[in-house]
């Protein structure tokens, strides 16, 4: 598996990545990959199907001039920003039984990504909801997936040392809540790891069995694809 630590300049480059990468190896069969990056940013990003005006405060973003994306996934919607981590990560379905399905996609790469933190922590960490990742009844990373016929997109976000007073500010509660949660508030339900980027990168690329560097990623692509439909309203604002 190759690797591509790379946080563009925007969001939408950002979120165009993943999906360009998706792409990109559904087309040419390339080697899998586990791509890290970082924003500085502060925005709103609605999963593929969420109606904005459910999941979002739109006024208080709109008074803090908080842009708000979508992405290809499914899944909720998140607050991205310093001190959160994202990841992505495009398999090889044939290659991987355990992938053939979406709940056994989950299963498995749940479970590696739940060993690769809890090592770090030293304490329990739980698969709860679908793809949630928790410490302690808390969630620290919310997860989806993308599929196409031969590879699939399973990306998601850990809270490292993020500004939780946020999501509660530019979030509603969200419209599906795992029964976990017992409708806790965001400042109840989630917590940071409080461990370094530097540190969670090396534990996933060693659960990964992440070998060399990403070469000449899809770059025209990503471009063309922020610029064309993630910097759009009608793709951002569709529901």
């Amino acid at each position: 598996m190759n690797h591509l630590d790379l946080t563009f300049p925007s969001p939408a480059e950002n979120l165009a990545c993943d999906e360009a990468l998706l792409d990109w190896c559904e087309e040419n069969g390339s080697e899998e990959v586990l791509r890290f990056w970082e924003s500085s940013e502060i925005f709103v990003v609605v999963g593929y199907a969420n109606k904005i005006a459910a999941e979002v405060n739109v006024e208080n973003c709109r008074a803090r001039q908080i842009p708000i994306f979508r992405r290809c996934s499914g899944g909720g919607t998140v607050l991205q920003g310093a001190g959160c981590l994202n990841y992505a990560l495009i398999l090889q379905i044939a290659e991987n039984p355990p992938l053939a399905s979406i709940s056994s996609a989950n299963q498995f790469i749940m479970e590696k990504n739940r060993a690769a933190i809890e090592i770090l922590l030293k304490q329990s960490v739980e698969v709860r909801g679908h793809t949630d990742l928790a410490t302690g009844g808390l969630k620290f990373s919310g997860n989806s997936q993308r599929r196409k016929k031969n590879f699939l997109l399973f990306h998601g976000t850990f809270l490292l040392n993020f500004n939780l007073a946020l999501v509660s500010e530019l979030l509603q509660m969200p419209s599906k809540q795992p029964d976990y949660r017992n409708c806790r508030s965001h400042k109840e339900f989630l917590t940071n790891l409080n461990l370094s980027a530097n540190k969670v990168k090396i534990s996933l690329q060693k659960i990964w069995k992440v070998n060399l560097p990403l070469q000449n990623p899809p770059l025209e692509k990503i471009s063309e694809s922020a610029r064309k439909k993630y910097s759009t309203h009608e793709w951002n604002w569709k529901f």
